[in-house]
């Protein structure tokens, strides 16, 4: 692992992700394709960037169910706060 999990930016990038789902809950019968690739996109850069694996085991097997992702980004924000 390298370094110490910048958990501040971690924070605000969830919340920019939660906020994208719930655009996207919102959204119901309208097209969300543009809404959808971009949480993809997101949650794909946030297990990069901030090496997500690294701090728990199945979030890579977990990362297309988002609510689910969110929760493992809570958890792992405790753990390191």
């Amino acid at each position: 692992m390298t370094g110490k999990l910048n958990v501040q930016r971690l924070k605000e990038t969830l919340d920019y992700l939660q906020s994208k789902q719930r655009e996207l809950n919102r959204q119901g019968e309208n097209d969300t394709r543009s809404i959808e690739s971009m949480i993809k996109y997101l949650k794909k850069d946030m297990l990069d960037q901030y090496n997500l694996a690294d701090h728990h085991l199945s979030i890579k097997q977990e990362i297309k169910d988002t609510e689910t992702f969110i929760q493992n980004v809570k958890s792992i924000i405790d753990i390191n706060s």
